[in-house]
């Protein structure tokens, strides 16, 4: 299958690493250095601290990106997806999978007119090192779903990379996407904010506290029935990347923009729909846009 990544970041490395061993893959990044550097020099990926034999992947800037593949897979975070969508819709004449946290990116999905739109969750660890190198930190599964159209290319993807990087299909992508969201709205302000690792958020008595109450209050605003079922789901995820540092905290390290806005952000304003006093979601909402502000001033 020819398939078109469009973002060279943490994902858009890792799902080009793997998609390559068994399909034709197309990398589009942001930048001409970037593309010229995995064109001379390969694409790596660390993995247990091994470095594993480079990959060959054609790359190019995003601008020459032409939507001729079978399927396109979006990669970028959903903060630089509107810049993208017109493109997309002008563009892509096949299937495309987007791989955005939040909730948010849904309304821009509704004028696109491709083959099939596929919604995406990852649960993989992944921190970019280079513009060619990934660290996988953490093996998961990719768990995606229907948006509209068939589920033939998801599947045959799917079974593709059953061994090498397994692919789950879902079968109600909103269901999938508040599972993520609800993991992402707790654990990934709180580590960035207290500057801890994933599994101190359980270990540590105090920040236990918080991660309970800041549920509570995720669980309200989204009207989670079955809120049990989400929280072991959170705890779940907590335990198995417990040595992991969140990509919020890992983009506040580097200076990066988070995707608070895409989380956290989204939650709020759901609240003021809904008139639902939401202070915890607030309160940290704005401790990363503060860290933000530190960096862009520093």
């Amino acid at each position: 299958m020819k398939i078109a990544i469009l973002g060279g970041g943490s994902l858009g490395l890792l799902f080009s690493y793997y998609l390559s061993l068994k399909h034709d893959v197309n990398l589009y990044t942001r930048t001409q250095e970037q593309s010229d550097l995995i064109n001379d020099q390969g694409l790596h990926m660390i993995k247990a601290g091994k470095d594993e034999t480079a990959r060959k992947v054609v790359a190019a800037p995003i601008y020459a990106w032409q939507g001729l593949e079978e399927l396109t897979i979006v990669a970028v975070k959903q903060y630089q997806l509107a810049d993208l969508m017109s493109d997309i819709k002008a563009k892509t004449s096949g299937s495309i999978l987007f791989l955005q946290n939040g909730y948010g990116h849904i309304q821009l999905l509704s004028e696109l007119t491709p083959a099939a739109i596929y919604i995406g969750s990852v649960e993989h660890g992944a921190v970019r090192a280079s513009g060619n190198t990934v660290f996988h930190n953490g093996e998961g599964v990719t768990r995606a779903a229907v948006f509209n159209g068939d589920a033939d290319l998801l599947s045959h993807l799917s079974f593709s990379l059953a061994s090498e990087f397994p692919i789950k299909l879902e079968s109600d992508y909103q269901e999938m996407l508040i599972k993520k969201l609800v993991v992402n709205s707790v654990i990934n302000p709180l580590t960035a904010t207290l500057q801890v690792k994933n599994g101190e958020l359980i270990r540590n008595p105090s920040y236990r506290e918080i991660f309970s109450q800041l549920f509570e209050e995720c669980a309200l605003v989204l009207e989670l029935n079955n809120k049990d079922e989400y929280f072991q789901n959170l705890k779940a995820v907590c335990e198995k990347t417990a040595d992991n540092h969140s990509s919020m905290y890992k983009d506040l390290e580097n200076g990066r923009k988070t995707e608070i806005d895409a989380i956290l952000g989204y939650l709020l304003e759901l609240s003021a729909r809904k008139n639902i006093n939401a202070p915890l979601i607030h309160n940290y909402y704005h401790c990363i846009k503060g860290k933000e502000h530190e960096r862009e001033g520093a």
